[in-house]
């Protein structure tokens, strides 16, 4: 009588649990890969949505002050006489633009003008405006910053069609027909933005002629 033979013990050889300890790091490997590039790329993408919303937010504020520009001179802290709309060419730490403007809302119906002087400047390389909660002789309110990363900016002003790095008013020309703003940050990225400055402008000069 014949012996049958004893059967073998189910499992794997030492080459395939290495086999399939090299597939598994391969694809732990690939997936902490993907998961650390959608991570940066989230991100990214964060930063940029900020700096697109912020651009947003300064271009629709400066929009509104400038439109609603003002022939009003003020008085600083000392009563000097201040000009009616002040514009530079943008250097770091010093005041680029400064006006007063209409349309100032009272929501609260504070005891106050219905105009509001404003600033512009940059300050350890972001843009704020600096709002003052009185035309004459007050200190101004704390900065709020419009634009964070800014390297550099420059600014041009639009008089009777000529361009200005500076601007000085007169008489019949207060305030700039125009603006023009270019902004760079620190990431090398430039934009050039026009505005509009006071939506009675040309009614205002045609009277200062006559």
């Amino acid at each position: 009588m014949t012996r049958s033979p004893a059967p073998r013990e189910a499992g794997f050889t030492l080459v395939e649990v290495m086999i399939s300890l090299l597939i598994f790091g391969l694809l732990a490997a690939a997936g902490v890969a993907l998961l650390s590039f959608a991570v940066r790329a989230q991100g990214a993408t964060g930063v940029k949505l900020e700096h697109v919303s912020a651009m947003n937010r300064l271009t629709s504020i400066l929009t509104a002050d400038l439109a609603q520009a003002s022939i009003r001179q003020t008085r600083g802290l000392g009563g000097e006489v201040l000009p009616v709309f002040t514009g530079e060419s943008g250097a770091n730490g010093t005041t680029m633009l400064r006006f007063v403007r209409d349309g100032w809302s009272n929501l609260d119906g504070a005891p106050r003008a219905s105009e509001q002087k404003v600033e512009y400047a940059i300050v350890d390389g972001a843009l704020v405006r600096i709002a003052y909660p009185m035309l004459d002789g007050a200190a101004p309110l704390p900065p709020t910053a419009m634009l964070d990363h800014v390297r550099q900016i420059a600014l041009r002003y639009r008089i009777n069609g000529a361009w200005s790095d500076r601007w000085t008013g007169t008489p019949q020309f207060p305030v700039p027909a125009a603006l023009e703003l270019r902004l760079q940050t620190d990431d090398g990225v430039e934009t050039r933005q026009m505005f509009l400055v006071g939506t009675g402008y040309g009614k205002r000069v045609d009277a200062a002629a006559r």
